[in-house]
C-alpha cells in the first residue's frame, strides 16, 4: 500500500473488504485491551497511544498483518508469540490462516502493563 493516508478511516477505507475485516477486528481487540486508548495515525500506520505515548501500531499488508513494536514478553505468553516474531520487535499474523485475536488482546495488554 503505497498510497498516504492522514486518517486510519481512509487508511481503512482503501483496504480491500477482506483485510478491512481482519484489521477493524485487530483494531476493536487493541482498543478494548488498552483502557483509555487513544487512536492516532502515525508512520502511515493505525496507533494506539497510551499515556501519550505509543502502545501499539498495527497494519494490514498484502499477505499479513503485523503488530509493531511489540517488546519480548514474559514466559508462556511469548512462547505463544514466538511462531508469529518477524524481527526484533515485530509480529505477523499470515492472513490465510485463522488470526489469533485473543493472542493479539492479551499481547497489548501485556504491552499496557510495561507502560504502566
Amino acid at each position: 500500500m503505497a498510497e498516504k493516508f492522514a486518517t486510519i478511516d481512509e487508511y481503512l477505507a482503501a483496504l480491500d473488504p477482506d483485510s478491512r475485516a481482519i484489521i477493524e477486528r485487530v483494531r476493536e481487540t487493541i482498543l478494548a485491551a488498552v483502557p483509555g486508548g487513544e487512536e492516532k495515525f502515525r508512520y502511515q500506520m493505525p496507533a494506539v497511544m497510551l499515556d501519550g505515548r505509543y502502545a501499539i501500531h498495527y497494519a494490514a499488508w498484502k499477505k499479513h498483518v503485523g503488530l509493531y513494536p511489540v517488546p519480548v514478553l514474559e514466559g508462556e505468553l511469548e512462547e505463544e508469540l514466538a511462531p508469529y516474531r518477524s524481527g526484533k520487535d515485530s509480529v505477523n499474523f499470515v492472513l490465510e490462516k485463522p488470526i489469533p485475536y485473543d493472542l493479539i488482546g492479551r499481547v497489548a495488554a501485556a504491552i499496557v502493563a510495561l507502560r504502566r
